[in-house]
């Protein structure tokens, strides 16, 4: 590490510490040529995750877009926010820590479903519609009946294998 005084490059650490709650780490050092001390902090480094569009288009994931979907299809199931804001982190890690950077529309659709499914049907039901983009009663029917018929099997998959025959 470069003392920010003299520009020397070799340094000792005097003292290391966790800081904000575990993501970092701050080293009080101290330059083997000036014996000038400072801080420096090692924190992981996040590459950013790419959101592969419907029609091809990509953007940066955005938590918040994650979460006001969530949002949207939980209003007046009386779930606490706290609850949603917990299920987007969860969902955030689930994708920050596959390999590949790239991520479809449609498997963050899954992941979503995935874990609404035991949270609220209502929501589930909600969510799936605009995951979806249901044109008819009859697309709201067959969710249902997948809901009713298929409790011990993840209805994502099932709409991972439908949405790729359409």
């Amino acid at each position: 590490m470069q003392c920010p005084y003299c520009e020397y490059t070799d340094s000792r650490v005097l003292e290391s510490r966790c800081t904000e709650e575990g993501q970092s780490v701050r080293r009080r050092r101290e330059c083997l040529r000036c014996r000038h001390r400072f801080t420096t902090y090692e924190r992981i480094e996040f590459v950013p995750i790419t959101v592969v569009k419907r029609d091809g288009h990509k953007e940066s994931f955005d938590r918040c877009k994650l979460l006001r979907g969530i949002v949207r299809a939980c209003e007046k199931t009386g779930i606490n926010a706290d609850i949603l804001d917990n299920l987007v982190g969860e969902i955030e890690s689930e994708i920050e820590q596959r390999l590949d950077r790239d991520i479809s529309s449609q498997e963050i659709g899954a992941l979503v479903l995935h874990h609404l499914r035991s949270l609220s049907e209502v929501a589930y039901v909600r969510f799936a519609s605009v995951y979806r983009q249901f044109q008819s009663i009859e697309d709201f029917i067959e969710i249902l009946n997948h809901l009713q018929t298929l409790q011990e099997t993840p209805a994502e998959s099932l709409f991972i294998a439908s949405h790729s025959s359409q």
